[in-house]
């Protein structure tokens, strides 16, 4: 088993995020959620960004975490805690599982629930296309034996770029309503043609072969 040092010597990153404390249960409820959304992850309460440990007081981070996690979450984020002690100092370590299902929501800063997840160590809210992308796998389309023009179009489109592309430029270039273009990037995420990735504050998309 892992100690608290191994955790911390990680630093943050897709699957861990380190907290002095919780403030705000709307907020940390996000990432949360992002968690469930993504492949579950660790929060260490009582650490900095930087990996001192600060320590605190258990039981009130606690009653935070669950109250975030339980009226902030839907559906509510199971979790299991543990308690360590590091050089005479308390941190409470929050493990939440990946939610299968996803589709876990947060109430964003205007108080609307949306669904969120980890990109590295950042907790994003997930776009309109990850969305449709988690529906296809519920129901696990077959790749077709011959595509579609719309489908092929996107395909040579994102190919005639040479780099990752948002959805703005796919908009323009491709000669269909943005709903049609965004079915066809989600289809071809599902059959594992394209790629995603978070860059420069924004979602963007790519040939697998880039």
């Amino acid at each position: 088993m892992a100690s608290i040092k191994q955790y911390i010597a990680e630093g943050e990153h897709e699957q861990q995020d380190f907290k002095t404390r919780i403030d705000d249960q709307k907020k940390i409820a996000r990432t949360l959620a992002a968690f469930a959304n993504t492949k579950g992850g660790r929060l260490l309460i009582g650490v900095k960004d930087n990996g001192k440990v600060t320590g605190i007081v258990p039981e009130e981070e606690f009653h935070m975490i669950e109250g975030a996690a339980q009226v902030f979450c839907r559906p509510p984020v199971s979790f299991q805690y543990r308690i360590w002690q590091e050089d005479l100092k308390i941190v409470l370590e929050i493990e939440v599982e990946a939610n299968p299902r996803r589709f876990v929501k947060a109430t964003d800063e205007d108080s609307e629930w949306k669904c969120y997840i980890r990109v590295q160590d950042e907790t994003l809210k997930a776009n309109k296309i990850l969305l449709k992308l988690w529906k296809l796998e519920h129901h696990s389309i077959e790749k077709p034996l011959t595509f579609k023009e719309r489908e092929l179009n996107c395909l040579k489109a994102l190919a005639s770029e040479a780099k990752a592309t948002n959805i703005s430029r796919l908009y323009k270039l491709l000669p269909y309503s943005k709903k049609d273009v965004d079915e066809s990037l989600a289809l071809l995420l599902h059959w594992n043609m394209i790629r995603w990735r978070h860059e420069d504050g924004s979602f963007k998309y790519l040939n697998i072969e880039l």
